[in-house]
């Protein structure tokens, strides 16, 4: 952890509350762990400048929340089941997996051409019947199914798949390889219980808790381009993000 954000000793936050989630976020952020092990605690307690009281409070909060686990005698080690942040970026998956320092593969369910539903039609902004491309995936993380993702595009825009084995490779790139611009995300997520088929797929019980999360990209035009909906299994993932106000001092509102 280099140069780490300041903790704040006058802030109502408890200090080991403020060191549990720097070094979360630092995890998260793929630039704590060194083939799963945090530094030591002396390093920590360095590079933090609290006391080993608080430090050992902030870690044992980390495992308590399934990011870290303890070995004894030998360290402190980064969850496998870890809850992975949602990017504040459009990145793809596999970008996603690369930044995080894990290893991405599919289970392909679904890859073919079909006519465009009505809704799909409205969605993409061409006529209903028209031909749509469906990749439906299970989507894994060093082996472990974490989403299930279902996409689909205007089969116009799309490019040779004769070679592309969806097991490993990525829409995104195959997309932008073609030329296809994919600028901006509009996403919507919410949470729902499983189903039996989603359940199934994500090696999960009936009834646990999912992110739904609902995405259309588009062009930097505007112009709708690949819509998606991810189902994400609920404590395996987290979304950070940030909020300003447009309100400046001395302004009214």
């Amino acid at each position: 952890m280099s140069k780490p954000a300041m903790l704040d000793a006058d802030s109502p936050e408890p200090l080991w509350r403020q060191a549990a989630d720097l070094i979360r976020h630092q995890i998260e952020a793929g630039k704590l762990a060194d083939n799963g092990r945090i530094p030591a605690e002396r390093d920590l307690l360095a590079q933090l400048s609290i006391s080993r009281v608080t430090l050992r409070r902030a870690l044992q909060t980390l495992v308590e929340e399934g990011v870290l686990t303890a070995s004894h005698g030998r360290g402190w080690y980064v969850s496998a089941d870890a809850p992975k942040e949602f990017p504040n970026t459009l990145e793809s998956f596999s970008e996603t997996a690369a930044r995080l320092g894990l290893v991405p593969s599919s289970d392909v369910i679904r890859a073919e051409d079909a006519p465009a539903t009505l809704d799909e039609a409205e969605e993409l902004g061409i006529a209903p019947g028209a031909q749509v491309f469906h990749l439906d995936r299970i989507r894994r993380l060093d082996g472990v199914p974490v989403a299930v993702d279902t996409s689909y595009f205007a089969s116009s825009l799309k490019p040779d798949f004769t070679d592309v084995d969806f097991r490993f490779a990525s829409l995104f790139e195959q997309l932008l390889n073609h030329g296809i611009d994919l600028a901006r995300g509009e996403t919507t997520i919410e949470a729902r219980a499983a189903d039996a088929a989603l359940a199934a797929h994500l090696d999960i019980e009936v009834g646990k808790p999912i992110l739904v999360m609902r995405q259309s990209i588009m062009d930097g035009a505007g112009k709708p381009v690949l819509s998606s909906v991810v189902q994400y299994v609920g404590d395996r993932y987290r979304l950070r993000t940030s909020f300003s106000r447009s309100r400046k001092p001395g302004g009214r509102g």
